[in-house]
């Protein structure tokens, strides 16, 4: 059995306005030949899709499936022109990152953006995922670039450095921790947290750091975003645990230094091989590179 994009058009026209004239008009098909058409399809199918009755025609359970379907190719179709559309407007290719929390929040919209300003004909697909995850993506072939937290299993794919970081545990300045310099993360796996969202990529390290100690954290609340873990700490809600360069010079807070060994988050580029990156791909790798070892800087802490 095939299906012609007029059939399911027809059928869907008559559904919504009841008659066939007034379907087979806005397909802009004559009557008679808008009726042959129903017809055929009815008899390839086997089955009636329409109720003829004198008020017009009604779908039958038959057409009411049919329908469904055509109303999802219809879909298709447009979400197709979608993606196809601005390549037809001058864009040349794509490129899909996979990049962890810390580089999606804090260093990337500005370096994608200038990146894009000076290639218009290029299109970044940016997703959020843990770094394994994205290790694992890039060596399977599945993306072409990686932005990841440097904690080693970077084998089989080639990386560079991308930014420098480190995380840090944040308190109100009033806390009974502001005074310390610096703790180790199971000295305040009690504290009650602020943390982003479950199914953040740090929301998923810390937990399996704090799984790893024994322990689980006490989550107070989770938000969407760094500063709003900022903001929900300066409150008093919780202390939280962000990157250095998430922190604003105007956010009323103390930060404490953590001893363990993970804390600094030097993040990395990863891809299978230059060799194999095409064109716009080698650009934005060469770009991001480009931004190799600057290290975020500490805000003035609050008092």
């Amino acid at each position: 059995m095939r299906y012609d994009l007029p059939d399911l058009r027809l059928v869907a026209a008559i559904s919504d306005s009841g008659s066939l004239t007034r379907a087979a008009e806005q397909v802009h098909l004559a009557p008679s030949s808008a009726s042959h058409r129903l017809t055929q399809l009815e008899a390839a199918l086997g089955i009636p899709l329409f109720a003829r009755h004198a008020r017009g025609l009604t779908p039958t359970p038959a057409g009411e499936s049919l329908l469904r379907h055509a109303r999802q190719v219809f879909a298709q179709l447009e979400q197709m022109h979608a993606d196809l559309a601005p390549y037809a407007s001058g864009l040349h290719s794509q490129v899909t990152v996979f990049a962890n929390t810390n580089a999606i929040n804090c260093f990337l919209p500005e370096d994608l953006g200038d990146f894009l300003r000076e290639h218009p004909h290029i299109q970044v697909s940016l997703e959020e995922q843990p770094s394994p995850a994205i290790i694992q993506a890039v060596a399977a072939g599945q993306v072409e670039i990686g932005v990841v937290a440097s904690e080693g299993g970077l084998a089989g794919v080639e990386t560079r450095p991308y930014r420098q970081d480190r995380l840090v545990l944040i308190v109100a300045p009033g806390h009974p921790l502001a005074e310390k310099r610096e703790l180790a993360f199971a000295d305040v796996l009690a504290e009650p947290f602020v943390c982003l969202h479950a199914g953040s990529a740090i929301h998923t390290f810390m937990m399996n750091h704090a799984a790893r100690l024994g322990g689980r954290l006490d989550v107070r609340i989770q938000v969407r975003s760094f500063s709003a873990v900022c903001r929900m700490v300066a409150a008093g809600v919780g202390i939280g645990m962000v990157p250095r360069s998430s922190i604003g010079a105007a956010d009323a807070l103390k930060t404490i230094e953590i001893t363990d060994q993970w804390a600094p988050r030097d993040l990395q580029l990863c891809i299978r091989s230059r060799a194999a990156l095409g064109p716009a791909a080698a650009a934005l790798f060469d770009h991001l590179a480009g931004k190799g070892g600057v290290r975020a800087e500490a805000p003035p802490s609050a008092g």
